[in-house]
């Protein structure tokens, strides 16, 4: 490098790599284009408004019938409701751009939807636990099991699997947590009505044969199956969600990008990797050595290719790469 030209640089080769590092960085907020967050809009907007019909469609079945196992399903639909709302709303704000005041974008919305939908989860699933206990123990109720009965359940199962269908690819597509919890709470609700349908059975055959009326408490089991299939959930999404804001690194995604950056040509070492999740975004930085006595222009060049292998394995990340001077690379004897 021409001396006359070191003043104009910072005084490490260090230093002078991480500008044009934090501008590709930066240019990579755009991933997430317009076309792809009014799709994610549309299926979380109609994934809401099928779980208002189905929810609605099952609590008026389920009072009419006095299936303590439908309305435990129309609980569960209730939530996946709510969750669906939140996951509406969280994913037009965390579809906006970085600003000054949040510089990472706003993907952390996704994550809080998540822990909101958590919390409604482990109302519901004491409200269904509570109610089945004391069907089971304390009150007899007399379940009324008719046609509309496995109408409204066979109904769910339908609306369920086409919208859990449609949020799983959307998730897969985008990236997108809070598109992924939601497809989990449909999917879940497909194998809750099942339980449903076969507690529905079971209190049938009761009623028609006397020496099977122990059958009769099916009803109030397969809501314990409910309750059991939505702790089930909570766990798994609670974990999950806390994990995300407490910036938890993806287990396993860290050793991978040290692996493959480490093999780079030109990268003598990869160390010092951090990341940290943002919504649908990943935020990578990293510290690798490289051959001090390049020009900048190709140390740049190799922080570039850099930034292409990471997202080779995670296509949304935000990779920012500060390069630190080796005398010499070593050579392969």
């Amino acid at each position: 490098m021409d001396t006359a030209q070191v003043p104009q640089h910072p005084t490490t080769p260090s230093e002078g790599m991480r500008s044009p590092a934090v501008s590709v960085a930066q240019n990579g907020h755009a991933l997430a284009t317009p076309a792809a967050e009014r799709e994610k809009r549309w299926v979380a907007m109609t994934s809401f408004w099928a779980a208002v019909g189905i929810t609605l469609f099952k609590v008026v079945v389920g009072v009419l019938t006095g299936s303590l196992g439908i309305l435990a399903e129309a609980a569960h639909s209730g939530l996946d409701l709510v969750a669906a709302a939140a996951t509406w709303v969280a994913i037009r704000i965390a579809g906006k751009p970085a600003d000054a005041d949040h510089p990472y974008g706003h993907g952390k919305v996704e994550n809080l939807s998540a822990l909101f939908a958590t919390f409604l989860l482990l109302i519901t699933c004491a409200g269904i636990l509570y109610g089945a206990i004391e069907r089971l123990f304390f009150t007899e109720v007399a379940v009324e099991v008719t046609i509309w009965s496995f109408v409204a359940m066979l109904t769910s199962i339908v609306v369920d699997y086409s919208r859990s269908r449609a949020l799983g690819k959307a998730a897969q597509k985008h990236h997108s947590q809070a598109l992924e919890a939601d497809a989990l709470h449909f999917e879940t609700d497909i194998w809750s009505s099942l339980a449903v349908i076969v507690g529905l059975i079971c209190v049938k055959f009761g009623q028609w044969q006397p020496a099977w009326a122990v059958l009769r408490h099916a009803d109030a089991l397969s809501a314990l199956l409910v309750a059991v299939i939505a702790l089930w959930i909570t766990a798994t999404l609670g974990l999950r969600t806390i994990r995300a804001l407490l910036d938890a690194a993806p287990a396993g995604l860290a050793p991978q990008i040290v692996a493959a950056v480490a093999a780079h040509p030109g990268v003598a070492d990869c160390h010092q990797v951090r990341i940290r999740t943002s919504g649908p975004r990943i935020f990578v930085d990293m510290h690798v050595r490289t051959e001090g006595s390049q020009t900048l222009a190709q140390a740049h060049a190799l922080t570039e290719d850099i930034q292409q292998t990471v997202r080779a394995i995670a296509p949304t990340a935000d990779v920012l790469v500060h390069a630190e001077p080796v005398v010499s690379l070593p050579t392969a004897r």
